[in-house]
């Protein structure tokens, strides 16, 4: 059966994902397929874990907040190194079959498994990050990843000096293509004479390319060697590596899924922050948390666009508002995304 809360609901401003054009670790208790109605949502985290201040913190940030306002219990498991489909299907089977609702994936990786178990628990409602799971009972939750980079070139462009600028991908997939694609598109679409220099970790994440600081270090210092002045990371856990290189030469990075200039592990490079690309993890667990607690649990794909806030861009710094035209550029370019009159590549 589905969760009906006995907690007072309490209204809260969240945008609707029905209106937007937008590991194996362990759990506490064991329970039937029902589980009760005291246990609320679940997520299973993606590689690099909880403390990559990035996309897995983004994640926790709105399990947290969950939590918080509808008072029930929650869980949340880590990945293993070197897991397969098997190992994650066995993961959400066991918050399925604990009784948590909803159980969120977090992360393209977990598509084949969501998929499967999903199927057989029909009653509990599941989401995924960053993949669309086809499923009466799954919600996919991406996001236009794409714009949010885009701006970041914008500024990228705005910034740099040497007229070279750098961008760092995790692994080399359609999904840190997005990001690669709307990046050099607005560096180019600012200034055409600006050299964007782009390399991928490792072709699997199975390789650490999401999950190895050392490795966006190396990265980073290579493009550092060829004068990159910006260095732009969308590399979850590996994008550690690239600020601490771009702090190091006194250049500049940008931050990608969490605004990575407040991360409190980050504190040390954050002074080299310019700006992060934006992606809302956080708002899109709530509200599917959210959507089940108010017994309407949200199914389908959902997309988070600039349009919606779904994504965009930090300016926590206060050195963004020192760089000449910058803001007064991304927001031009914002204003074009969301009319229509710039159509931002995904490849």
């Amino acid at each position: 059966m589905r969760r009906t809360s006995r907690l007072t609901r309490v209204a809260v401003g969240v945008a609707s994902l029905a209106l937007a054009a937008t590991a194996c670790g362990g759990t506490s208790g064991e329970s039937g397929d029902d589980g009760g109605d005291d246990k609320g949502l679940a997520i299973a985290y993606d590689v690099g874990g909880k403390g990559d201040q990035s996309f897995n913190d983004a994640a926790y940030a709105g399990l947290e907040r969950a939590k918080k306002e509808f008072g029930y219990q929650t869980a949340d498991i880590e990945p293993t190194d070197g897991e397969t489909d098997a190992d994650k299907e066995q993961r959400l089977t066991s918050l399925a079959k604990q009784g948590y609702n909803p159980v969120i994936g977090v992360g393209f990786a977990y598509g084949p498994a969501m998929k499967a178990v999903a199927a057989k628990y029909p009653d509990t409602t599941f989401g995924i990050v960053d993949s669309v799971v086809e499923g009466k009972n799954v919600a996919s939750l991406v996001f236009a990843e794409n714009e949010a980079s885009y701006l970041a070139g914008v500024v990228a462009a705005k910034a740099t000096k040497s007229k070279t600028v750098g961008f760092v991908g995790g692994v080399d997939v359609p999904l840190i293509h997005k990001f690669q694609a709307g990046y050099e598109q607005g560096v180019k679409d600012t200034d055409p004479k600006i050299k964007v220099v782009s390399q991928y970790l490792t072709q699997t994440a199975e390789e650490g390319g999401f999950s190895s600081p050392d490795k966006g270090k190396a990265a980073a210092e290579g493009q550092i060697e060829k004068k990159a002045d910006v260095v732009y990371a969308a590399a979850g856990l590996s994008g550690q590596g690239v600020i601490e290189a771009a702090a190091k030469a006194k250049i500049w990075a940008i931050g990608v899924d969490s605004d990575q200039y407040e991360q409190e592990a980050l504190a040390a490079y954050k002074d080299s922050i310019l700006t992060s690309a934006l992606k809302d993890i956080n708002g899109a667990v709530f509200a599917l948390a959210k959507s089940v607690e108010d017994g309407k649990p949200l199914t389908g794909t959902h997309t988070f666009d600039l349009k919606s806030d779904g994504v965009g861009l930090s300016d926590s710094n206060p050195k963004f508002a020192e760089v000449p035209g910058a803001k007064e550029a991304v927001e031009k370019a914002k204003a074009g995304i969301v009319d229509g009159s710039i159509k931002v590549a995904t490849e």
